[in-house]
């Protein structure tokens, strides 16, 4: 066609006069950023190429769609987040492995307080991006810890609770380490070394594991909740 160039431009290469796009670290990284402060449905393809600094359709282009885009920022920062979480030493009793998964879920978490907003907003939303997060990560990470915790349960140790009750007894804290305007009028310090925050989240962990682990719970008694 005249006017057009005989050479085919390769998805997410960019034309010979725009303007270089990031690094893909850059571009995954101010995605996270987007995604989590606007909310998914809010960051339109526009925004998000506003605040990458790069064309309309480079997104399409690089990740063939808006979607596509946001798993790959969610692989990017959780999947590298759980990758970090070093499991219990072998041989370690139950009670130890419910700790140590506690203390390393919520040390994970400093690192990336918008991955933890992200993560907020789309466990209240029934979508395919719920289902993708639960089943990629959430699903994977607690079954490191399901088998002590229900011999936990059977031995009395642990309140027997339903185990959705259970977990957001784990989850729903995390919001203490990512919330950081409210954190801030209740006394937290405007700035933070990330040796401070890393203690947070270790007294955060040890709080909720010395309540999971509470003996003479009134609950105890109750039927478990098998699945």
């Amino acid at each position: 066609m005249p006017g057009k160039s005989s050479t085919a431009r390769r998805p997410g290469r960019p034309s010979s006069d725009s303007v270089a796009a990031p690094e893909e670290r850059e571009v995954l990284l101010r995605g996270l950023e987007a995604f989590a402060e606007l909310g998914y449905d809010r960051a339109s393809a526009r925004e998000l190429a506003r605040r990458l600094g790069v064309s309309h359709a480079f997104i399409n282009d690089r990740y063939g769609s808006k979607a596509d885009f946001w798993r790959a920022v969610v692989d990017a920062a959780l999947g590298s987040q759980l990758a970090r979480m070093a499991p219990a030493p072998p041989g370690s009793d139950d009670e130890s492995v419910v700790r140590q998964f506690v203390t390393e879920f919520y040390r994970v978490q400093v690192g990336q307080p918008h991955l933890g907003w992200l993560i907020a907003d789309e466990f209240a939303r029934d979508t395919e991006r719920l289902d993708f997060l639960f089943q990629r990560y959430v699903e994977p990470a607690l079954a490191r810890v399901v088998p002590s915790i229900k011999r936990l349960m059977t031995s009395g140790r642990v309140a027997r609770v339903p185990l959705d009750i259970l977990f957001f007894a784990i989850i729903t804290p995390v919001a203490g380490l990512a919330q950081e305007p409210l954190a801030r009028r209740l006394g937290r310090p405007e700035r933070l070394t990330q040796a401070e925050r890393l203690a947070r989240a270790e007294a955060l962990a040890g709080l909720v594991a010395a309540g999971l682990l509470a003996s003479g719970d009134a609950t105890r008694g109750q039927p478990v909740d098998p699945s």
